[in-house]
């Protein structure tokens, strides 16, 4: 599958996201999906592992051996080449969609909590 210029799901993006870091088993995605989004969005383990099978199949991810002393139940998984390549394009997209809206003076609505 070739990198795409359409954004990505929010699940796709996250995943792809969090194992540019490095390699990560499914909780530590999960995890840093959370935090990247400031707690906005939550990978329910039904949806990572959906995706994560679908990305698996694009070549976007590979299951990654799992490192020295780690729980032998969990899979590792680790970002590709191709995958790079789309998570690349992705970031230039938000990139480019940041610095028009800043062109325009356009800033986020802050909620009131």
């Amino acid at each position: 599958m070739e990198p795409t210029t359409q954004p990505l799901a929010p699940a796709t993006f996250y995943i792809l996201f969090a194992l540019a870091g490095g390699e990560k088993h499914g909780y530590a995605i999960m995890r840093d999906a959370r935090a990247a989004s400031d707690s906005a969005f939550d990978l329910g383990p039904a949806t990572l592992y959906t995706t994560i099978q679908r990305l698996l199949d694009a070549g976007w991810i590979e299951e990654a051996a799992s490192p020295e002393g780690a729980d032998s139940r969990r899979r590792y998984y680790g970002l590709t080449t191709s995958g790079n390549g789309v998570l690349q394009t992705e970031l230039k997209r938000m990139e480019a969609i940041v610095k028009r809206s800043k062109a325009l003076r356009l800033r986020p609505v802050r909620s009131a909590s």
